[in-house]
């Protein structure tokens, strides 16, 4: 095959990059960070209409810092901005940061979910649990790293079913770069075709990573189902993509909305008023691109194919809980 899986089948198979993952089983909610080796190039793109983040301002094409020292995606609603705090002091503690005169300021955008199933002790008090799981994320962090109901999916929730967080790559053989996504998908639209198995993003598996199932004709293919008791920021499908392609800010932002395109295949409705879809996007630089707007198409595409792959297996990973069964606790492997 031109394009297969890369050897981790997860973003870090992106040269440069380690992801990490922390969670709190009382909260039900965690953290992940994805760290570059060296400051990256970096942009955003949002859809949703109920978005929480930090310092995605700085990530416009007009801004005047184009690189990033981490990207963070937690849970915990506006209680989980803290997280990025977490991040940069454990970077400062390593010299790493955005140089203005003497000191150094670590760059680090982050976006949010709400997982907040209710009151929890561990919000209560003046000490935000969310910068401690953000520093153990960071120092953790390795090129493999799980899925499922861990850092950012941890409390997550994909329409009726547990929700989680993926990964997926892909090596394109063509232009000789390595492509991938990380989601934490806690999305108000389903991600199964109604009344089946099958995940909306089943034309984009591979090797069986979510399961391989098929549709067979019985489903309605123009569906549209939000629960009755959806809130508006009560959801949302956050994540990064990634390449070691060289891109400047524009491109990276170019790259980032074409990958966006991969959560409204994997997720039905996508980018809707309950919803804070952002997709971020990293360039590590490794390797020029010969054909700068025909090679960034085919990267886009390919991370469009990520985004979908990487939500259909956070949520085939996911472990069930109240409220949110699992996957596979509601579809035997095998069956129709």
């Amino acid at each position: 095959m031109d394009n297969p899986v890369g050897p981790l089948n997860l973003i870090t198979d992106v040269p440069g990059l380690a992801v990490g993952n922390a969670g709190d089983p009382e909260l039900v909610s965690g953290v992940t960070v994805v760290l570059p080796d060296y400051p990256a190039i970096a942009a955003v793109d949002v859809r949703g209409g109920g978005t929480g983040s930090r310092d995605i301002e700085l990530l416009k094409p007009s801004a005047s810092i184009e690189t990033v020292d981490a990207v963070v995606l937690s849970g915990g609603s506006a209680f989980g901005l803290d997280a990025a705090g977490g991040v940069m002091s454990w970077l400062a503690a390593r010299g790493r940061g955005f140089p203005v005169g003497r000191a150094r300021v670590p760059i680090v955008p982050q976006a949010i979910l709400f997982d907040l199933a209710g009151p929890s002790v561990a919000l209560q008090g003046e000490h935000s649990p969310y910068r401690k799981l953000a520093r153990e994320a960071a120092g953790s962090a390795g090129t493999r790293f799980r899925i499922g109901s861990v850092g950012a999916g941890t409390g997550a929730r994909a329409g009726h079913l547990a929700g989680g967080l993926g990964s997926a790559s892909v090596v394109i053989g063509e232009l000789g770069v390595t492509v991938g996504a990380i989601v934490a998908a806690n999305p108000v639209g389903d991600v199964l075709m109604p009344g089946t198995g099958v995940f909306w993003a089943w034309d984009m598996e591979r090797e069986g990573e979510f399961g391989g199932r098929r549709p067979d004709g019985r489903h309605d293919p123009a569906a549209v189902s939000v629960p009755k008791a959806a809130s508006a920021g009560a959801h949302t499908t956050i994540g990064a993509v990634a390449t070691d392609a060289a891109l400047d800010r524009v491109q990276a932002t170019r790259f980032a909305a074409i990958a966006q395109a991969g959560l409204a295949r994997a997720v039905r409705p996508a980018h809707t008023p309950l919803d804070g879809d952002m997709i971020l996007a990293l360039s590590t630089g490794r390797v020029p691109l010969a054909s700068p707007a025909r090679d960034l198409a085919i990267l886009g595409g390919h991370a469009a194919n990520c985004v979908a792959r990487a939500i259909a297996r956070g949520v085939h990973a996911a472990r069930g809980r109240r409220g949110a069964p699992a996957y596979t606790d509601l579809h035997a492997e095998g069956g129709a």
